[in-house]
This record gives C-alpha cells, sequence and structure tokens, in this order.
C-alpha cells in the first residue's frame, strides 16, 4: 500500500467493549478508497462473544474512531437478548445515538444517529466455555436506508463467516467503486458478485411508491423496509387494528414494539417508520434496542415516553419497566397457546417471551374506517396464501397506508393553499416594487454639484418586505374541514363521523410533526415567492 494508507487507531483501549485483533488491524486502507466507502459505510465491524467480557467489538475495517458509549451501543445491540436457536444465523438492524470526537474524520449524520445492520452468527464449539462460537458481522452507516443495508449484510454476512477477512477487504472496495448516494438517483450497485438496482429518495420524507408489479428483490427502494420474508407476516395477530396502529403513529403516540427476535423487531419498526411518509420523523425510533443502551434510563425508565418514540424490544423486562406506555404491539402470527413454538419466527425453536402477539392500547379509539375488503384479503393470505402471496399482499398493505398518510394532508393542503398569496396578489407586489424602483433612481449628477452634494441628496432606494404565506390559524382550518369535499382523487380520509374527523386533526395539530411539516411547507413556499 502507498505511504497514503490510513491507520488511526480506531479501537482505544477505553472499554471492555473494545479489543484489538491484529489480523484486522493489518488490514489497510488508502486514503482516496477511504473516502469513496465512506460516501456509503463508516466500516463494518466484527462482534465477538467473550465469556467474561460480554459482546466485544474486536476490529472495524475500514478503522473507524468510536467513543465508549459507542462501542457499549454496537457491541451489545449486534446480538440478540436471547438466541431463538442453536445453530444458525439471523440479521437484523438497530439505530444508537452518535458521540462527536475532537478531530472526527466521519461524514456527519443527517439525524445524530448512527445505523447498524447485523449478521448474527452461532455455532456450536466444543473449546468455549459456553458452547457455542456466536459472531456477529456489523455494518456501521449514517444513511438511512434499511433496505440496502438490509440486502448487502446477507449478503456478506454468510461470505464472511466462511472466507473471512478478504471477504471484508472485497467488500469494502467494491463499495468503493459505487456512485455518489445521491438523492432521486436509480443506480446498479456490484457487490460481491451481485448486482443490485438501487432507488434512493429524494428526501427522508419522500415516499417511495412502486406499481403493482414491483419486486422488491429485483428493485430495492431504499428506505422502505426489507421485503424478506413478507412483512405482513409479522402483523397477522393484529391485523384488524393496523388503522388504530396507524392512527398513533400519525399523532406520535408512544409506541412499544416486541417481537421473537430482533430480526421481527427491526424489520418491524422500519415498516412503521416508511408509512409515516411524507410526514417528518420527530420521534425517537429504535428497530433494536437493549437494556444495555447508553439511553435505557432516559427511553424506558419510568418517565411517560416522549411524543413519537418507538422502541423494537425482545428482553420481557421491557414488559415491566413499559407497563405504563399506552400502546403496544406484540409481533408474530395466530399461533395457539399450547404450540410450543407460540409467537416463534421462521427457523426459531424456543417459545418466545414477553405478551403474546396482538395489539393493546389504554387510551386509543379508531378515528377513521377499516378498508374491510383489503383486511379479509390480508387474513385470507395469512391463513392460505403462497410466499409471493404474502409479499404482494405485504406491498398493498404498504401501498394503502401510504395512501391514507397523503389523504390525512388533504385537508391541511386544501387549507394552506388559501394562505398562499394569489398570482393576482404577487403581480401586484411585483408592480409596485417595479415603480418604486423606477422611481427611485437618482438623475444624472449636475456638473455643478460636488460629488459630496451629488451623495448626499440622492434618494435611498425603498424596498418591499418579502411577500410571505398567512400565518396558520388552527380554529380556521378546523373551520375549513366542514366546507372541503370528500370525494375524487383528493379524497380525505374516511372518518367514522365529522366529531371524530375534528378531534383527530384537533390532536394533530398539537404533535411535533405538525410543527415541523407546517415549517417544511412554509420554506417550500417562500422559495417559490422569493424565485418570482
Amino acid at each position: 500500500m502507498s505511504s497514503a494508507s490510513v491507520d488511526d487507531g480506531a479501537l482505544p483501549e477505553t472499554t471492555k467493549s473494545l479489543r484489538r485483533n491484529s489480523e484486522i488491524d493489518a488490514l489497510v486502507v488508502e486514503a482516496d478508497v477511504l473516502a469513496r466507502i465512506r460516501r456509503w459505510i463508516l466500516g463494518v465491524a466484527v462482534v465477538d462473544f467473550d465469556v467474561d467480557d460480554g459482546p466485544v467489538i474486536t476490529g472495524i475495517y475500514p478503522p473507524l474512531a468510536i467513543s465508549p458509549a459507542e462501542a457499549e451501543n454496537i457491541a451489545f445491540s449486534a446480538f440478540p437478548d436471547s438466541p431463538q436457536f442453536e445453530d444458525g444465523s439471523q440479521d437484523h438492524s438497530f439505530r444508537i445515538r452518535e458521540t462527536t470526537l475532537p478531530g472526527d474524520q466521519r461524514p456527519a449524520s443527517n439525524d445524530g444517529f448512527m445505523y447498524g445492520f447485523a449478521h448474527f452468527t452461532q455455532r456450536k464449539d466444543v473449546s468455549s466455555k459456553r458452547g457455542y462460537e456466536q459472531r456477529s458481522l456489523v455494518i456501521l452507516t449514517h444513511q438511512p436506508y434499511p433496505a440496502v443495508f438490509a440486502r448487502i449484510t446477507a449478503l456478506l454476512g454468510p461470505l464472511f463467516q466462511q472466507h473471512g477477512l478478504p471477504m471484508l477487504e472485497a467488500a469494502c472496495h467494491n463499495i468503493a467503486t459505487w456512485s455518489d448516494p445521491t438523492p432521486g438517483l436509480t443506480i446498479e450497485l456490484g457487490f460481491l458478485g451481485t448486482v443490485l438496482s438501487v432507488e434512493l429518495p429524494h428526501s427522508p420524507e419522500q415516499q417511495q411508491l412502486a406499481g403493482k408489479a414491483h419486486d422488491p428483490r429485483q428493485h430495492i427502494l431504499a428506505s422502505s423496509t426489507p421485503f424478506a420474508p413478507p412483512p405482513l407476516l409479522l402483523f397477522e395477530a393484529a391485523l384488524p387494528h393496523l388503522w388504530s396502529l396507524w392512527e398513533c403513529l400519525i399523532l406520535c403516540e408512544p409506541l412499544l414494539v416486541f417481537g421473537a427476535s430482533p430480526a421481527q423487531t427491526s424489520q418491524a419498526v422500519w415498516w412503521l417508520r416508511d408509512l409515516l411518509r411524507p410526514l417528518p420523523l420527530t420521534g425517537d425510533i429504535r428497530p433494536y434496542f437493549t437494556i444495555h443502551d447508553t439511553d435505557h434510563a432516559a427511553l424506558a425508565g419510568r418517565l411517560p415516553p416522549a411524543a413519537g418514540r418507538v422502541l423494537g424490544v425482545t428482553n420481557p423486562v421491557f414488559e415491566r419497566a413499559c407497563a405504563h406506555w399506552p400502546h403496544v404491539l406484540s409481533l408474530g402470527r395466530n399461533v395457539p397457546l399450547n404450540t410450543a413454538t407460540h409467537g416463534a419466527s421462521a427457523g426459531n425453536t424456543r417459545a418466545r417471551a414477553g405478551p403474546p402477539p396482538g395489539w393493546k392500547t389504554r387510551t386509543h379509539t379508531r378515528y377513521v374506517s377499516k378498508d374491510r375488503a383489503l383486511l379479509r384479503r390480508l387474513e385470507d393470505v395469512c391463513a392460505n396464501g403462497s410466499e409471493r402471496e404474502r409479499l404482494d399482499a405485504s406491498l398493498d398493505l404498504r401501498r394503502h397506508f401510504h395512501a391514507r398518510t397523503t389523504e390525512m394532508l388533504v385537508p391541511l393542503a386544501r387549507y394552506l393553499h388559501t394562505l398562499i398569496p394569489t398570482p393576482a396578489e404577487r403581480a401586484s407586489a411585483s408592480s409596485v416594487s417595479l415603480s418604486l424602483s423606477s422611481a427611485s433612481l437618482s438623475p444624472s449628477p449636475s456638473p455643478l454639484l460636488s460629488p459630496s452634494s451629488s451623495s448626499s441628496t440622492s434618494t435611498p432606494k425603498p424596498s418591499l418586505p418579502p411577500l410571505r404565506m398567512r400565518p396558520f390559524s388552527a380554529p380556521a382550518f378546523i373551520a375549513s374541514l366542514k366546507t372541503g369535499t370528500g370525494t375524487g382523487a383528493g379524497a380525505a380520509l374516511p372518518f367514522r363521523s365529522t366529531a371524530r374527523r375534528k378531534e383527530f386533526y384537533e390532536r394533530w395539530l398539537r404533535t411535533p410533526a405538525f410543527g415541523v411539516w407546517l415549517g417544511m411547507q412554509e420554506g417550500i413556499v417562500q422559495g417559490v415567492l422569493e424565485g418570482g
């Protein structure tokens, strides 16, 4: 390697969650290659389970400086709380708070979080005190593209377990050849002998929609959840309550999501986050959250949970610690309680801990009507459908709730349109501005006037304040609901009554999501007004 190679001593000896590995330390990467890799990922961590110290990061390639808190969070998040098999593997993801380090060279994140995509493997090992070898390979990134990184983790993890460090080097050098992750771009990414067709969103709030013929295995919508296995099965026990669940998400209600494994919770939480679009994410979501996370006391303590918080958990400790939370979604299928594998996902061999699959709420009463025809089809597909039919039904369910989120905004968009200056007002303002500008032009100075006297008698150029949207009025918006139409392409939500509609929107106007969304709309409009 050239003298421009990088080895920044990424793993300081400051915590038992970090340990140097000479073989990984020996891998170096040239600075220009590192810069290209870091457009997409921060690094790939190898995490092993030590019988005395627990999970330990034994190396990160390319080298990455991380804080003790990040090291602890990565190490514990890389492993299931309790593996659901004796021999096997699973993939899951997590989101941890990022720490800014002095002289940090990593790319800045947009949201203050680091994302991890883990391939966990457990194998019998008679030489180990525990009788097992447990290892995770974790792709660390600042890019919130779950469908992309879940796919490359699924490709890299088994090859790394089989071939070791050469696969790690090959994978990172493949990533270095990828195009820039430009918003809105559709690109083909070569990775370990596979070509992935990936569509990136224009913004974190964009709904990445696809037609009926869309196959998520062939064309990856980067911001969507992974679709293998079909997500529909995660919600089988709660299918009749999905409309209440969607409302709770929209209203920024805190939600505890239980699963039999991190694979379940991370897929489900990414699914729920996706359904919010085009609304901004204003709460703290954690696809897989452990009792060892350094944010544990703040996020899962005795205080009431913050608005919009969504935690994906597997440890039954959370059932007691979060008993005061208003809503609990427990993932899984409708399996009789006397079945030994109750609630277990495919490949699991142990009974689950935590609440049985289903939906429980202390406070929520549904506002909108269900789509009962869709519900019947979903129930039938869960019971009798093929794998492809379950995938198609999962995609239909995603399109349905994306449409509902868009429909929810129809009355707001209609009201905001009345706050925008009309074309006549804009033309009038432009005319007045032009007239004032012309009148302010001083005549050529007389030769009889000295430069100083000319300067002192010139007229300052008048300026008008820029046109702006009129202020949003909550009472005026609520009153406008009575005049809006509910038919046609811009149909609003099918509320159960006008009173329930009024209550729903009054609640949403008090959420943090509304304030952020309104600010975004005002910014868009102001940009248009100032651009003429």
